[in-house]
C-alpha cells in the first residue's frame, strides 16, 4: 500500500531553516537600495544629497542654525556642514555602548523626529535618511561641534571604521558636517554628483527658507567644459517664494500687475504656508510646490487646499461684483497656465513613497485652504483694477474653452459617412472626443478581438498591417503616400506638422496595442517615431499611450493570472505557487491569439489595465531643454538615414547583453 505522505514530486533542492536569510543593520538598504531611494539612477544618487542636506534644513526650519556650507570636492565627495545643534554624541540610554550619533547612522528608524520634542516640523519623517546614505556611501566623515568640543567618526557602506573620537576643542564651532562619497558598487559608472543638480538644488532650498544662507563652493576639477554652474556663491533671498517666482519668471509678462504673494500660520499652531502666484501672458505656468523644504513634484493635498481656495475667492469675487459668468469658472482655466510656487511647513506630514514625491496629509488640503482664502480676498479687493484684468482673463478662458468643446461636438456629430474615414476603423458612437479612445492594433487578427472586447461608446478600433513605414529615414512624398499613415491620419483627423489642429482631434487618447514581444516593440518604436515627428503637439498635450498586454497566461490552483514579461511571471510564480502544485504556463504568440475576453480585462477595461504615457521633456526648463536636444539626437541615431549610427550603438551596447535567445 502506498504511503499516505508518499511524494510523486520531483526531488528538489532541501528548503529548510538553513535557507532563510535574516538581513541585519543596513544590510537590506544595500541589497534593495530602490526601496529607499527609489533605484540607482542620476534621481536616485542626487537623492543621498537632499536627505543630508534636508537634515540641516531641518535645524534651520526649527531656528537652531542660520548657516549651511556645501562643497562638492574634487573627488566627487560632498560636504554638508551646518551651525545647528550637531548630532548628540553621549551614550543612548537603550544602547549604552553606542553612542547617539552610530545609532543613527547604522540604525533604521532612528532619529529625533519620530515624537515632536526635537523638531516642531521636519522633512525627515521615518528615521532612515542618514543612515540609507551611510549605507550607500563608500565613504562619510562625520564631524560634531558641540558643547564647545569636535568629535569625529568615520564610517564606509555603513560599518563604523573608527570610534568616535574626540578631537579637541571647538569654541568657536557648533553644528554637523557630513562628508560622503556615493557608492561605485551601488551606483555603478554613473556615481558622480552633478555640480548643475546639487547647485540648483541648493538654490531651491535657499528660496524656500528667508532666514538661511547658504554657502555653495565647487572644485574646479568636477566641472566640465561650458558647465555655466558658478565655483562659488552666497545664496540667501529675504524674500522667500516671491524671489523664487520673480526668478523663474525673469523678464516674462504677466495678465496681473502684481503678483499674489503672502504668507500665514496653519490653525491649532500646525505650521505656516508661503505662496508666490502669477498669470503670464504667453500662458507658459508652472506649479512648484513644496512640504517642510522638500519637493513634491507629484503635488498632493496641499496644493489641493491652495487652488480650492483661489477658485473659491475668484468665484465668489465675481458674485460680489455682480459678474455672471464667473460662476462657470473652473481650475482649469484659472490655474493650469498660472505661474504657482507654494511651500508649506507641517507636523507630522504623510507622503506617498520614502522619496516623497506627493504630500498625502489629508488636514493640510483644509489647513492651507483656510489659510489663504482671507488673504486671497484680501488681494482681489484691494486693488480692483488688477483683480479685473484677471477675472477678464479668466473668463475669456473659459468662453474660449467652452466654445472649442461645442464646436468639437458639433464636428462629432456630422454623420460618418460625411468623414473620410478608414475603411478598418470601427469608430465610437459617443458623440464628442472627451473620454474617447483609439487603439492602434497591430494585425487584422488582433484587431477582430479588440472591436469584439472594445466599449462600443467610448472605444474605437484601427487595425494596421505589419510594421508602418519609418517616417525618420523617409520622404516625404513616400510618408503621404503609405496607406497605413493615411489610414492613422483621416482616422484622427488633426492634421500633421503646422496643419496640426487640437481642435480636430477626433479622440481624447491614441492607445499603441502592439504584441508583447520584440516585434510588438519595434512596431511601437514606428508608431512613436510618427507622431514625435509628424504630431508632436499630441503628444506634449498628453493623448498618446501605450498598452501594455501580458505575455504569460498562468493558471494554478484554479485561478489565472496574467504576467507582462519574465520577470513579472517570476514573481507570480513565487507569490501564488504553493507546497507542490503545478502552474500551467502559456506564453501568448500574440494579440490575435487571445480572446475578445482576454484582451478585454487584461488590456482595454479601462477598471483592470495600465496604460504608459508618452511624454516629453519639459522645454520650460533648462534641463528640459538639455533633455529634449538629447531626444532629438537618440531618435535621429536610432531612427535615421543613417545605419552607422545604429550599427555603433548596437555595439557600444553588445557587452550588456547576457542572453540573446536566437
Amino acid at each position: 500500500m502506498t504511503d499516505l505522505f508518499e511524494s510523486t514530486a520531483p526531488v528538489v533542492k532541501e528548503y529548510n531553516a538553513q535557507e532563510i536569510e535574516v538581513l541585519e543593520g543596513l544590510e537590506p538598504v544595500r541589497y534593495r537600495p530602490g526601496m529607499y531611494i527609489g533605484g540607482t539612477d542620476d534621481t536616485a544618487l542626487h537623492h543621498l544629497v537632499a536627505e543630508i542636506l534636508d537634515n540641516s534644513m531641518d535645524e534651520a526650519v526649527a531656528g537652531y542654525a542660520n548657516h549651511i556650507d556645501i562643497t562638492l570636492n574634487a573627488d566627487y565627495s560632498i560636504t554638508i556642514a551646518d551651525n545647528g545643534r550637531g548630532i548628540p554624541v553621549d551614550p543612548h540610554p537603550k544602547y549604552p555602548n553606542l553612542s547617539a550619533l552610530e545609532v543613527i547612522m547604522t540604525m533604521l528608524h532612528s532619529g529625533g523626529k519620530f515624537g515632536g520634542g526635537a523638531y516642531k516640523v521636519s522633512g525627515g519623517l521615518h528615521g532612515v535618511g542618514l543612515s540609507v546614505v551611510n549605507a550607500l556611501s563608500e565613504n562619510m566623515i562625520v564631524e560634531i561641534a558641540r558643547d564647545k568640543k569636535l568629535y569625529r567618526q568615520v564610517y564606509s557602506r555603513g560599518k563604523p571604521q573608527t570610534a568616535l573620537e574626540l578631537i579637541g576643542n571647538a569654541p568657536n564651532r557648533r553644528g554637523t558636517s557630513i562628508t560622503f562619497k556615493p557608492d561605485p558598487e551601488i551606483f555603478g559608472a554613473n556615481s558622480q554628483l552633478s555640480p548643475n543638480r546639487v547647485y540648483r538644488m541648493a538654490r531651491s532650498k535657499a528660496f524656500l527658507f528667508k532666514g538661511i544662507k547658504i554657502n555653495w563652493k565647487c572644485a574646479p576639477e568636477v566641472l566640465a567644459e561650458g558647465d555655466l554652474t558658478p565655483p562659488e556663491a552666497e545664496l540667501n533671498y529675504p524674500n522667500g517664494l516671491s524671489d523664487f517666482l520673480n526668478y523663474q519668471l525673469g523678464s516674462r509678462t504677466t495678465i496681473n500687475r502684481t503678483a499674489f504673494t503672502g504668507d500665514s500660520e496653519l490653525a491649532n499652531d500646525e505650521g505656516r504656508v508661503e505662496w508666490a502666484i502669477t498669470w503670464p501672458e504667453d500662458e507658459n505656468g508652472f506649479c512648484y510646490s513644496y512640504c517642510n523644504t522638500v519637493v513634491t513634484p507629484q503635488g498632493g493635498t496641499h496644493e489641493v487646499g491652495f487652488k480650492t481656495a483661489l477658485v473659491r475667492g475668484l468665484k465668489e469675487y465675481g458674485e460680489m461684483a455682480n459678474i455672471k459668468k464667473a460662476a462657470n469658472i473652473t481650475a482649469e482655466d484659472f490655474l493650469s497656465d498660472a505661474c504657482i510656487m507654494l511651500s508649506v511647513f507641517i507636523r507630522d506630514p504623510q507622503f506617498q513613497g520614502q522619496t516623497k514625491d506627493k504630500l498625502t496629509s489629508v488636514k493640510a488640503t483644509r489647513l492651507v485652504e483656510q489659510a489663504v482664502k482671507d488673504s486671497f480676498d484680501h488681494w482681489l479687493t484691494s486693488d480692483v483694477e488688477n483683480a479685473s484684468a484677471l477675472i477678464e482673463y479668466v473668463i475669456e478662458r473659459a468662453e474660449s474653452r467652452r466654445k472649442k468643446k461645442e464646436e468639437k461636438q458639433q464636428a462629432r456629430k456630422t454623420p460618418t459617412k460625411k468623414l473620410r474615414l478608414p475603411g478598418k476603423l470601427a469608430d465610437c458612437s459617443q458623440a464628442s472626443a472627451e473620454g474617447t479612445e483609439i487603439f492602434i492594433v497591430e494585425g487584422d487578427s488582433a484587431g477582430g478581438s479588440a472591436k469584439q472586447g472594445r466599449d462600443r461608446f467610448t472605444q474605437a478600433i484601427l487595425p494596421l498591417r505589419g510594421k508602418i513605414l519609418n517616417v525618420a529615414s523617409a520622404s516625404l512624398d513616400k510618408i503621404l503616400q503609405n496607406q497605413e499613415i493615411k489610414d492613422m491620419c483621416e482616422a484622427l483627423g488633426c492634421g500633421v506638422k503646422e496643419h496640426y489642429n487640437e481642435d480636430n482631434l477626433r479622440y481624447e487618447k491614441i492607445i499603441i496595442m502592439t504584441d508583447a514581444d520584440v516585434d510588438g516593440a519595434h512596431i511601437a518604436s514606428l508608431l512613436m517615431t510618427f507622431f514625435y515627428q509628424q504630431m508632436p503637439k499630441l503628444i506634449e498635450n498628453g493623448h498618446l499611450y501605450i498598452a501594455t498586454p501580458p505575455l504569460y497566461k498562468i493558471s494554478v490552483g484554479g485561478k489565472n493570472f496574467y504576467a507582462l514579461d519574465d520577470e513579472d511571471k517570476d514573481r507570480i510564480l513565487k507569490k501564488e505557487v504553493k507546497g507542490n502544485a503545478k502552474p500551467d504556463i502559456s506564453r501568448f504568440k500574440g494579440l490575435g491569439e487571445m480572446s475578445a475576453q482576454q484582451l478585454k480585462e487584461t488590456t482595454m477595461d479601462k477598471k483592470n489595465r495600465m496604460l504608459l504615457k508618452v511624454m516629453l521633456p519639459n522645454t520650460n526648463t533648462e534641463e528640459g531643454k538639455e533633455e529634449a536636444f538629447e531626444t532629438r539626437r537618440q531618435v535621429e541615431r536610432l531612427m535615421g538615414k543613417n545605419p552607422e549610427l545604429r550599427f555603433q550603438f548596437i555595439i557600444e551596447r553588445a557587452k550588456f547583453v547576457d542572453d540573446l535567445d536566437i
